[in-house]
Protein backbone atom coordinates (compact mmCIF):
# COMPACT_ATOMS: atom_id res chain seq x y z
CA UNK A 1 0.00 0.00 0.00
CA UNK A 2 1.13 3.34 -1.09
CA UNK A 3 1.83 6.13 1.88
CA UNK A 4 1.76 9.63 0.65
CA UNK A 5 2.93 11.01 3.92
CA UNK A 6 6.30 11.90 4.34
CA UNK A 7 7.93 11.69 8.13
CA UNK A 8 9.35 15.10 8.03
CA UNK A 9 5.48 16.65 6.96
CA UNK A 10 4.24 14.75 9.93
CA UNK A 11 6.76 15.61 11.84
CA UNK A 12 6.18 19.07 11.49
CA UNK A 13 2.42 18.77 11.79
CA UNK A 14 2.86 17.40 15.01
CA UNK A 15 5.76 20.25 16.17
CA UNK A 16 2.98 22.30 15.42
CA UNK A 17 0.32 20.74 17.55
CA UNK A 18 2.27 20.49 20.06
CA UNK A 19 3.76 23.71 20.53
CA UNK A 20 0.74 25.96 19.12
CA UNK A 21 2.02 28.27 16.26
CA UNK A 22 4.14 27.58 13.46
CA UNK A 23 6.67 30.25 14.98
CA UNK A 24 7.33 27.83 18.33
CA UNK A 25 7.13 24.61 16.03
CA UNK A 26 10.33 26.50 13.95
CA UNK A 27 12.56 27.34 16.81
CA UNK A 28 12.17 23.68 18.01
CA UNK A 29 13.02 21.89 15.10
CA UNK A 30 15.22 24.72 14.56
CA UNK A 31 14.01 25.67 10.62
CA UNK A 32 12.44 28.67 9.25
CA UNK A 33 8.67 29.11 9.40
CA UNK A 34 8.08 29.12 6.04
CA UNK A 35 9.94 25.27 5.95
CA UNK A 36 7.98 24.18 8.62
CA UNK A 37 4.39 25.98 6.60
CA UNK A 38 5.54 24.38 3.11
CA UNK A 39 5.38 20.61 5.47
CA UNK A 40 2.26 21.17 7.06
CA UNK A 41 0.98 22.66 3.32
CA UNK A 42 2.12 19.43 1.13
CA UNK A 43 1.27 16.83 4.13
CA UNK A 44 -2.66 18.78 3.67
CA UNK A 45 -2.13 18.32 0.16
CA UNK A 46 -0.85 14.48 0.20
CA UNK A 47 -4.25 13.58 2.16
CA UNK A 48 -6.74 15.92 0.69
CA UNK A 49 -7.58 17.41 3.67
CA UNK A 50 -7.12 20.32 5.95
CA UNK A 51 -5.16 19.58 8.78
CA UNK A 52 -5.46 22.61 10.73
CA UNK A 53 -7.88 25.73 10.65
CA UNK A 54 -5.18 28.90 10.52
CA UNK A 55 -5.70 32.27 12.31
CA UNK A 56 -4.05 35.42 13.18
CA UNK A 57 -4.09 34.54 16.60
CA UNK A 58 -4.25 30.71 16.76
CA UNK A 59 -4.14 27.22 15.16
CA UNK A 60 -7.10 24.44 15.73
CA UNK A 61 -7.47 21.12 14.52
CA UNK A 62 -9.93 20.45 12.44
CA UNK A 63 -12.12 17.08 12.40
CA UNK A 64 -9.27 15.44 10.47
CA UNK A 65 -6.42 17.06 12.22
CA UNK A 66 -7.60 15.57 15.27
CA UNK A 67 -8.61 12.25 13.81
CA UNK A 68 -5.10 11.85 12.13
CA UNK A 69 -2.75 13.23 14.54
CA UNK A 70 -2.70 10.24 16.47
CA UNK A 71 -1.75 8.26 13.65
CA UNK A 72 0.61 10.67 13.03
CA UNK A 73 2.55 10.22 16.37
CA UNK A 74 2.16 6.78 16.07
CA UNK A 75 3.66 6.33 12.42
CA UNK A 76 6.86 8.60 13.67
CA UNK A 77 7.02 6.47 17.17
CA UNK A 78 7.29 3.62 14.97
CA UNK A 79 10.24 4.87 13.00
CA UNK A 80 11.91 6.34 15.89
CA UNK A 81 11.65 2.80 17.28
CA UNK A 82 12.62 0.62 14.25
CA UNK A 83 15.89 3.01 14.07
CA UNK A 84 16.66 2.58 17.64
CA UNK A 85 16.36 -1.67 17.23
CA UNK A 86 19.13 -1.28 14.23
CA UNK A 87 21.15 0.49 16.65
CA UNK A 88 20.70 -1.77 19.47
CA UNK A 89 21.68 -4.58 16.77
CA UNK A 90 25.60 -2.97 17.64
CA UNK A 91 24.90 -3.42 21.45
CA UNK A 92 25.54 0.76 21.82
CA UNK A 93 22.50 2.65 22.27
CA UNK A 94 22.02 6.06 20.09
CA UNK A 95 21.01 8.83 18.61
CA UNK A 96 19.74 12.06 20.40
CA UNK A 97 18.57 12.40 24.35
CA UNK A 98 17.45 15.47 25.18
CA UNK A 99 17.14 15.88 29.35
CA UNK A 100 15.86 19.00 31.49
CA UNK A 101 16.60 20.17 34.92
CA UNK A 102 16.58 22.88 36.92
CA UNK A 103 19.54 25.59 35.86
CA UNK A 104 20.74 24.53 39.99
CA UNK A 105 20.85 21.04 39.14
CA UNK A 106 22.34 20.90 35.73
CA UNK A 107 25.15 23.48 37.05
CA UNK A 108 25.80 21.26 40.26
CA UNK A 109 25.22 17.77 39.52
CA UNK A 110 24.62 17.16 35.99
CA UNK A 111 27.42 19.03 34.15
CA UNK A 112 30.30 17.56 36.38
CA UNK A 113 28.92 14.03 34.92
CA UNK A 114 28.38 14.66 31.70
CA UNK A 115 32.03 13.99 30.44
CA UNK A 116 32.10 10.53 32.08
CA UNK A 117 28.98 9.88 30.56
CA UNK A 118 29.92 11.18 27.05
CA UNK A 119 33.41 8.86 27.13
CA UNK A 120 30.99 5.51 28.10
CA UNK A 121 27.85 6.00 25.34
CA UNK A 122 29.54 8.28 22.67
CA UNK A 123 27.39 7.79 20.14
CA UNK A 124 24.19 9.35 22.45
CA UNK A 125 24.01 13.00 21.31
CA UNK A 126 22.89 15.07 24.47
CA UNK A 127 21.12 17.91 24.61
CA UNK A 128 20.88 19.50 28.33
CA UNK A 129 17.89 22.01 28.95
CA UNK A 130 17.05 23.98 31.73
CA UNK A 131 13.86 25.65 33.21
CA UNK A 132 13.02 26.34 36.59
CA UNK A 133 9.16 25.61 36.02
CA UNK A 134 7.57 22.32 34.82
CA UNK A 135 7.42 21.80 31.42
CA UNK A 136 5.38 19.81 28.41
CA UNK A 137 7.92 17.14 27.29
CA UNK A 138 6.41 16.12 24.22
CA UNK A 139 5.30 20.07 23.52
CA UNK A 140 9.83 20.28 24.40
CA UNK A 141 10.43 17.35 22.68
CA UNK A 142 12.25 15.94 25.67
CA UNK A 143 12.91 12.63 26.99
CA UNK A 144 14.05 12.94 30.58
CA UNK A 145 13.10 15.80 33.04
CA UNK A 146 14.34 15.84 36.60
CA UNK A 147 12.18 16.94 39.10
CA UNK A 148 12.54 17.95 42.59
CA UNK A 149 9.42 17.78 45.15
CA UNK A 150 6.71 15.73 44.73
CA UNK A 151 5.13 15.51 41.03
CA UNK A 152 1.71 15.53 40.51
CA UNK A 153 -0.27 12.52 38.84
CA UNK A 154 0.34 12.34 35.33
CA UNK A 155 0.62 9.47 32.52
CA UNK A 156 4.60 10.18 32.90
CA UNK A 157 6.49 7.41 34.39
CA UNK A 158 8.81 8.49 37.17
CA UNK A 159 12.14 6.53 38.72
CA UNK A 160 13.33 7.92 42.03
CA UNK A 161 17.33 9.51 41.80
CA UNK A 162 17.26 10.15 45.81
CA UNK A 163 16.87 12.75 48.28
CA UNK A 164 18.30 15.99 48.85
CA UNK A 165 17.97 17.43 52.48
CA UNK A 166 16.84 21.38 52.58
CA UNK A 167 19.20 23.63 54.65
CA UNK A 168 18.48 27.25 55.69
CA UNK A 169 21.65 28.79 55.04
CA UNK A 170 23.87 32.14 55.05
CA UNK A 171 27.07 33.94 53.94
CA UNK A 172 29.30 34.62 57.18
CA UNK A 173 29.28 38.23 56.05
CA UNK A 174 25.47 38.64 56.49
CA UNK A 175 25.87 36.93 59.84
CA UNK A 176 28.70 39.09 61.59
CA UNK A 177 26.95 42.32 60.38
CA UNK A 178 23.61 41.65 61.70
CA UNK A 179 22.87 44.60 64.88
CA UNK A 180 21.67 43.35 67.90
CA UNK A 181 22.17 45.62 70.76
CA UNK A 182 20.83 43.34 73.58
CA UNK A 183 23.17 40.06 72.06
CA UNK A 184 20.04 38.18 72.06
CA UNK A 185 19.14 35.52 69.44
CA UNK A 186 17.71 36.36 66.62
CA UNK A 187 14.20 34.50 65.47
CA UNK A 188 13.90 33.59 61.87
CA UNK A 189 11.56 36.74 61.20
CA UNK A 190 13.89 39.15 62.70
CA UNK A 191 16.04 38.29 59.78
CA UNK A 192 16.42 39.08 55.69
CA UNK A 193 14.87 36.29 53.90
CA UNK A 194 15.84 35.60 50.23
CA UNK A 195 12.52 33.67 48.51
CA UNK A 196 11.13 32.75 45.31
CA UNK A 197 8.81 34.77 42.66
CA UNK A 198 7.72 32.65 40.00
CA UNK A 199 6.93 29.54 42.36
CA UNK A 200 4.91 30.72 45.79
CA UNK A 201 5.23 27.30 47.31
CA UNK A 202 9.02 27.07 47.57
CA UNK A 203 8.21 30.13 49.66
CA UNK A 204 6.35 27.67 52.31
CA UNK A 205 9.08 26.75 54.64
CA UNK A 206 8.33 22.96 55.81
CA UNK A 207 9.24 24.46 59.22
CA UNK A 208 8.43 22.37 62.89
CA UNK A 209 6.46 25.61 64.16
CA UNK A 210 4.66 27.36 60.97
CA UNK A 211 4.81 30.47 60.66
CA UNK A 212 3.99 33.73 57.84
CA UNK A 213 7.46 34.85 56.75
CA UNK A 214 8.18 38.03 54.85
CA UNK A 215 10.96 37.85 51.85
CA UNK A 216 13.62 41.15 51.15
CA UNK A 217 14.29 39.93 47.82
CA UNK A 218 12.90 37.20 45.86
CA UNK A 219 14.58 35.63 42.82
CA UNK A 220 12.89 33.55 39.98
CA UNK A 221 15.92 31.38 39.72
CA UNK A 222 17.23 29.01 42.23
CA UNK A 223 21.10 29.61 41.76
CA UNK A 224 20.14 33.38 41.60
CA UNK A 225 18.83 32.93 45.17
CA UNK A 226 21.98 30.92 45.89
CA UNK A 227 24.19 33.70 44.59
CA UNK A 228 22.18 35.97 46.53
CA UNK A 229 22.66 33.96 49.64
CA UNK A 230 26.54 34.09 49.30
CA UNK A 231 26.46 37.83 48.44
CA UNK A 232 25.25 38.52 52.03
CA UNK A 233 21.11 39.45 51.29
CA UNK A 234 19.88 37.22 54.38
CA UNK A 235 18.33 33.32 54.76
CA UNK A 236 17.21 31.23 52.21
CA UNK A 237 16.05 27.63 51.91
CA UNK A 238 18.57 25.41 49.51
CA UNK A 239 18.41 21.67 48.49
CA UNK A 240 21.62 19.71 49.60
CA UNK A 241 22.75 19.33 46.06
CA UNK A 242 22.98 23.07 45.93
CA UNK A 243 24.75 23.75 48.70
CA UNK A 244 26.86 21.44 50.15
CA UNK A 245 30.16 22.14 48.30
CA UNK A 246 29.26 26.07 49.91
CA UNK A 247 28.83 24.52 53.09
CA UNK A 248 31.97 22.23 53.01
CA UNK A 249 33.79 25.44 51.68
CA UNK A 250 32.89 28.01 54.28
CA UNK A 251 30.94 30.62 52.10
CA UNK A 252 27.70 30.20 53.22
CA UNK A 253 26.80 29.10 57.44
CA UNK A 254 23.93 26.44 58.00
CA UNK A 255 21.72 28.19 60.32
CA UNK A 256 18.36 27.20 62.44
CA UNK A 257 18.92 23.76 61.39
CA UNK A 258 16.65 22.06 63.87
CA UNK A 259 13.48 24.05 62.58
CA UNK A 260 13.30 22.17 59.57
CA UNK A 261 10.67 19.23 59.22
CA UNK A 262 12.78 15.96 57.44
CA UNK A 263 11.92 14.33 55.35
CA UNK A 264 9.88 16.44 53.53
CA UNK A 265 7.38 16.62 50.50
CA UNK A 266 10.64 19.11 48.74
CA UNK A 267 13.63 16.76 49.15
CA UNK A 268 12.67 13.83 46.22
CA UNK A 269 14.42 14.31 43.46
CA UNK A 270 13.22 12.12 40.55
CA UNK A 271 13.16 11.68 36.48
CA UNK A 272 10.23 11.60 34.63
CA UNK A 273 9.70 10.36 30.82
CA UNK A 274 7.47 8.97 28.73
CA UNK A 275 7.54 5.09 28.27
CA UNK A 276 8.99 4.82 24.39
CA UNK A 277 10.21 2.15 23.58
CA UNK A 278 12.41 4.17 20.65
CA UNK A 279 14.59 5.80 23.34
CA UNK A 280 14.35 3.73 26.67
CA UNK A 281 17.55 2.39 26.00
CA UNK A 282 18.73 5.81 26.10
CA UNK A 283 17.11 7.08 28.90
CA UNK A 284 18.14 3.64 30.79
CA UNK A 285 21.98 4.40 29.87
CA UNK A 286 21.83 8.48 31.24
CA UNK A 287 19.79 7.00 34.41
CA UNK A 288 21.93 4.22 35.08
CA UNK A 289 24.75 6.18 34.91
CA UNK A 290 23.93 9.46 36.57
CA UNK A 291 21.87 7.94 39.81
CA UNK A 292 24.99 6.15 41.78
CA UNK A 293 26.88 9.48 40.97
CA UNK A 294 24.70 12.30 41.99
CA UNK A 295 25.99 14.07 45.40
CA UNK A 296 22.54 14.53 46.09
Amino acid sequence: MAVNSKSEDLDAFVSVVDTGSFSSAANLMDQQVAKVSRAVTRLEKSLNVTLLNRTTRRIELTEEGTLFLNYARQALNTLAQGEEALRLLRFSPAGRLRVDAASPFVLHQLTPLLKGFNNAFPAINLEITSHDSIINLLEYKTDIAIRIGDLPDSNLHARLLGRSKLHLVASPDYLEKLENPKNEPLELADHRLIGFTDAPHLNHWPLHTPQQLKFSISASSGETVRQLCIAGHGIALLSHFMVCDDIRSGKLVEVFHERIVSPNRRETVQAVYYQNSAVSSRVSAFLDYITPRLQL
